[in-house]
């Protein structure tokens, strides 16, 4: 982060206790995780799958003399580092939030909420956004998923670095579950790395079909690509549920399978809405296997 004078730092003026806010979409999970060699270091990419649900940061200033931060430890650091990188603090208010997202499955929960509660930051000083600072925040605080961009990316997490953006384009309904335990990615990272190296061509492969559906515009091939990435995820990290669900794809008529590679999520992807029959159907089925599912739409383009 930038140096700030060493100076009392100016409090940003309000003139009335409006609420500003920010908000933040999550994800379900991945369409890839995989290994790229990027500056000739071998990283952990992943094509992030936004999905339409979020989390908010609201600030209201009060006129008190108390300037308490956001209650998640994360947000709360995310707060003082915007402040120390602009050289600037706020007035007394009160912070609070909402979210939409599940903690600990693979939603970008914690990362969406750093993202709100910076965008709630930017409108309430009125700095211009700056997604450059956004990026400088979230690597000093934890790995994160593309959710500061509003279009798909592929991403290197721990690198925190775009590698390349693939439009908003594409988008997908979904029927998922959570099926089993959240798995930190730092702690199982050497166990992925190997995993990768024993099955170099087909991540190889994987990603090529996954760019090449992007660059299309291609559904069909990305959700095979998603297909693929969750198979080869299900060799590492496994899924409860996951062979029944891979089964009866063809069944339901979906035109794939998406996971959460180091979190719990697992589900279809159809390119149309599902009909409230089909609903019912895949309510039924997930639930024969101990789950309950939820419907949510992905991506960015939802036909």
């Amino acid at each position: 982060m930038s140096a700030v004078p060493c100076v009392a730092p100016p409090v940003v003026p309000t003139a009335s206790p409006l609420v500003s806010s920010g908000v933040c979409h999550g994800t379900l999970g991945e369409l890839f995780q995989g290994p790229m060699t990027r500056h000739g270091e071998r990283a952990i990419a992943l094509v992030s799958f936004p999905v339409d649900r979020h989390a908010w940061a609201y600030f209201t200033p009060d006129g008190g003399s108390a300037r308490p931060r956001p209650a998640f430890p994360k947000s709360a650091r995310a707060v003082e580092l915007f402040l120390w990188h602009y050289g600037i603090e706020l007035p007394a208010g009160t912070w609070s939030t909402h979210s939409e997202l599940t903690v600990g499955v693979g939603m970008a929960s914690s990362t969406a909420d750093i993202v709100a509660t910076l965008r709630c930051l930017f409108r309430f000083t009125g700095i211009r956004y700056d997604q450059a600072v956004v990026i400088k925040i979230l690597a000093a605080i934890e790995r994160a998923d593309s959710v500061f961009l509003d279009e798909f990316a592929l991403y290197l997490s721990a690198r925190h670095e775009v590698v390349r953006t693939l439009g908003a384009r594409v988008g997908f309904h979904t029927c998922f579950v959570s099926a089993g335990a959240a798995v930190d990615t730092a702690g199982v990272t050497p166990l992925l790395l190997e995993h990768y190296a024993a099955h170099d061509k087909s991540y190889v492969d994987c990603l090529g079909e996954l760019l090449a559906g992007f660059s299309a515009g291609d559904h069909a091939r990305i959700a095979r690509a998603s297909t693929h990435s969750a198979t080869l995820s299900q060799k590492v990290l496994p899924k409860d549920g996951f062979a029944e669900v891979l089964a009866q794809r063809r069944r339901f008529g979906a035109d794939g399978i998406f996971v959460a590679h180091t979190g719990s999520l697992l589900g279809y992807l159809f390119r149309r809405r599902p009909s409230r029959v089909l609903m019912d159907e895949l309510s039924s089925f997930f639930r024969m296997l101990g789950m309950q599912c939820s419907f949510a739409s992905g991506g960015f383009d939802r036909a």
